[in-house]
């Protein structure tokens, strides 16, 4: 009599970025950060198109060689794990998000001014404005947006990134850290280079010299238009 072969049950296949996990919230960051990006250049166009008729197209990026708008990312990740996967109602996402929209916005126009010397936005003329760094109805925009991200955008979003294969899935991410933080890091190191060099101070390596020499204020100016500097000081020689 022969022996029955038993069927081995077959192994499960892995899950890419299976809940919130850091490779989900990553890529949810990349999405963010290109959404943001087109979304200023498309708003600036309708702007000018609205207000003398010109076709008028301007970098809005936040790094300087892909289209990446880091602060809509952050606050993309911000509200995945803030609101994502939790029972709330969509006014208390409304209201929460309002003030995590809002804040955010506010600490990294802090930060930035304090620790960069730059200003990338200004709300002053606008109504309801807080110091200047967000508005009451730039903070219930970040609310609404709250609402149609958790409520419409995320739960699709999250399924898609899930049906990745895994190897390939693992791999990209790793490929996209990779450039995402060297971009990061030549962007910020240039734009610091920039204040100092504002201030008179010398490079302290060889690699501040080479970002005076590559990304002089003209490029920066070129990579990001919108960003505001301080009046240059006068440097005593």
């Amino acid at each position: 009599m022969k022996d029955k072969k038993i069927a081995k049950p077959k192994e499960d296949k892995k899950i890419f970025a299976d809940g919130i996990c850091w490779q989900k919230l990553f890529i949810i960051f990349i999405i963010g950060c290109l959404f943001g990006n087109y979304y200023e250049m498309i708003l600036n166009l309708v702007r000018h198109y609205l207000r003398d008729g010109s076709i008028f197209w301007e970098v809005r990026r936040g790094f300087i060689y892909f289209p990446l708008s880091p602060v809509y990312g952050a606050g993309a990740v911000l509200m995945t794990l803030a609101f994502a996967g939790k029972n709330y109602k969509w006014h208390q996402i409304l209201i929460y998000g309002s003030i995590l929209g809002g804040s955010f916005e506010y600490i990294i126009s802090f930060l930035q001014e304090t620790f960069i010397g730059t200003v990338s936005w200004n709300y002053t003329k606008y109504p309801l404005d807080i110091n200047g760094r967000t508005t009451i109805p730039i903070m219930f925009l970040w609310g609404t947006l709250c609402v149609i991200f958790v409520k419409l955008i995320y739960p699709y979003l999250s399924k898609s990134i899930e049906r990745i294969p895994h190897k390939i899935g693992n791999t990209l991410t790793k490929i996209l850290v990779i450039i995402v933080v060297l971009d990061a890091t030549i962007s910020f190191t240039a734009i610091i280079r920039q204040s100092l060099r504002r201030e008179g101070i010398k490079p302290f390596t060889f690699i501040g010299e080479i970002c005076d020499k590559i990304y002089t204020d003209e490029r920066l100016k070129k990579a990001y238009p919108n960003m505001k500097l301080p009046k240059k000081k006068d440097v005593k020689k």
